[in-house]
């Protein structure tokens, strides 16, 4: 197995490895070693079915419930489809942590390649330790007192549009729920500190007042939104990557419609190593 580190502060591949047996436990830990490194790792040409899909997610941790939103792979609630074309465009192009709307966000996501379009699709990924470290050391010092509210975002456009009275949308507020989370969090295995606000879903930053919270969350989200902090991968059929989604944003490029797009992703909620 060699790792090929992509950036400085994010991304590496790793080949020579088969993710479509079962891995030893070896195997296992130096993925999860190179996961906690670079943040976000890839895999190239790999021939992975949805149950191995699922069985190298278990290696790692617990894995999610069905998602709230999405279509999950036949036969699998637990893989999340996101096919995507001209008749069913993206929500997932801008930059985001999934899940920070729930109390204990997910740890990791692993996203295989179905059909990638012949140009076009690609996925960022933004190191948040990258983007803590660039901040000043008084702009630290303000922001580590302060925590943030999370909710659904732009999931409210799935329980809005056509609606006159609200009451869908009450009910999805109340299925989706919020938390609040601080905006500088440290990672419970590197030790490290990361920025912890992102723009489909932090809403508010809590003491402030609405127009205080806006000025600093633009600045923040702005801030975070820097190529010096990112990784660009392009995709092929059988690529995977996976991610740790703590310490990180992604954004999926949505420079390929008409074309069509489908990718197959399992969340795993928990880390194993730590049960954080």
């Amino acid at each position: 197995m060699t790792i090929t580190k992509l950036t400085r502060h994010i991304g590496a591949e790793i080949s020579g490895i088969d993710l479509g047996r079962t891995l030893s436990k070896s195997e296992e830990n130096a993925i999860y070693d190179a996961l906690i490194d670079h943040c976000v790792i890839f895999f190239r040409d790999q021939d992975i079915d949805a149950a191995h899909h699922l069985a190298f997610a278990r290696s790692f941790g617990e894995i999610d419930q069905p998602h709230p939103v999405y279509a999950h792979v036949e036969g699998y609630e637990a893989i999340v489809k996101l096919a995507n074309d001209a008749n069913n465009p993206p929500d997932t192009n801008e930059w985001h942590t999934d899940l920070t709307f729930k109390q204990d966000p997910a740890f990791a996501s692993i996203l295989v390649a179905r059909e990638v379009p012949e140009v076009g699709g690609d996925t960022l990924w933004a190191s948040m330790y990258a983007a803590y470290e660039a901040l000043d050391d008084d702009i630290k010092s303000y922001l580590g007192t302060l925590s943030a509210i999370h909710d659904m975002g732009d999931f409210r456009n799935t329980f809005s549009t056509g609606e006159t009275d609200g009451q869908k949308l009450l009910k999805g507020m109340n299925r989706f729920g919020c938390a609040i989370h601080p905006v500088i969090k440290t990672h419970p295995v590197s030790g490290r500190k990361f920025l912890y606000v992102n723009e489909s879903f932090t809403q508010h930053i809590v003491g402030l007042t609405a127009r205080e919270s806006r000025n600093w969350l633009n600045w923040l989200l702005n801030h975070v939104n820097r190529p010096e902090y990112q990784v660009r991968f392009r995709w092929q059929n059988g690529s995977v990557a996976m991610w740790d989604n703590r310490c990180t944003q992604h954004y999926a490029v949505a420079d390929y419609l008409p074309a069509y797009r489908c990718m197959n992703r399992v969340t795993v909620v928990k880390d194993r190593r730590t049960n954080a």
